[in-house]
């Protein structure tokens, strides 16, 4: 094939015209060949390079580890790098949403960056209220849990409607949230993290956020159901195990930062 796009891609490629061929060719099978590709067990979709719930959890849970890893060093060793990590983690994060293919080395150092950024803030948190990380590690996986069975109960249905419900209140957190940023900048008000999340305004945020991350998840595992009933390649499992790592790091911190305000 003279197009590029055909010639290189693994459905319309060469090797595909030569598996074409292949089947077209006279069989000289025998009976007992025959006999055996009959009684073999079917093609799983590992078999056959297709993404599972397994590839989905495995590639999560490492990103996770990563996760913690980095965040457990930069915690003992320079706390102060978490400046550091929320740049190099945003930046990453942008690239590696906006990408069409899946990276995996991008998404790991993804996992790196948010980990030195969370590990820093975490310990400036921890020093003024003791307790308050494990507190909000476990609110994080409640919420998490309670989001996985909601969705398997089939309770909450993610619908198209849903689906642009939640865009449109995640696109009005953050013109809020940058709102919020620009007012600190300049100094106006204060409190937690500027003005409009003051105390008094913090809480009622911090749950709305919190319930915005919920919803997040539900439309998280819809795609990765979607994914794997749709046969999708398994490299995909690394952008499904990106997404839900996203959603747990902003999960964490909204959490985090509603404890602050109830230990205040």
């Amino acid at each position: 094939m003279a197009n590029p796009v055909f010639s290189n891609s693994p459905v319309f490629g060469e090797k595909q015209q030569r598996q074409g061929a292949t089947l077209a060719a006279p069989s000289t099978i025998d009976a007992a060949s025959l006999e055996h590709m009959y009684d073999a067990p079917a093609a799983t979709p590992r078999d056959t390079g297709r993404m599972t719930y397994d590839d989905v959890i495995m590639k999560t849970g490492a990103l996770l580890a990563l996760l913690v890893l980095s965040g457990a060093v930069t915690w003992v060793v320079a706390p102060g790098l978490w400046i550091i990590g929320a740049v190099v983690g945003l930046v990453l994060g942008l690239v590696n949403a906006f990408k069409r293919e899946p990276s995996p080395v991008l998404i790991s150092l993804y996992a790196v960056a948010q980990g030195v950024f969370l590990g820093g803030l975490s310990a400036f948190y921890e020093a003024q209220y003791p307790g308050i990380v494990g507190q909000a590690v476990l609110g994080t996986l409640a919420v998490a849990a309670t989001s996985l069975v909601v969705f398997k109960s089939g309770k909450v249905r993610v619908t198209p409607k849903f689906t642009r419900w939640l865009i449109i209140a995640m696109g009005g957190y953050l013109v809020f949230s940058l709102l919020n940023v620009v007012l600190m900048l300049f100094g106006v008000g204060g409190g937690q993290y500027g003005p409009l999340r003051s105390d008094n305004w913090g809480i009622l945020v911090g749950l709305f956020a919190v319930g915005l991350a919920a919803a997040c998840f539900l439309v998280d595992f819809d795609a990765v159901k979607r994914g794997v009933e749709g046969g999708a390649p398994r490299k995909m499992a690394w952008s499904a195990a990106f997404g839900l790592t996203v959603t747990l790091v902003w999960l964490y911190l909204e959490i985090l930062r509603i404890l602050a305000i109830f230990r205040n």
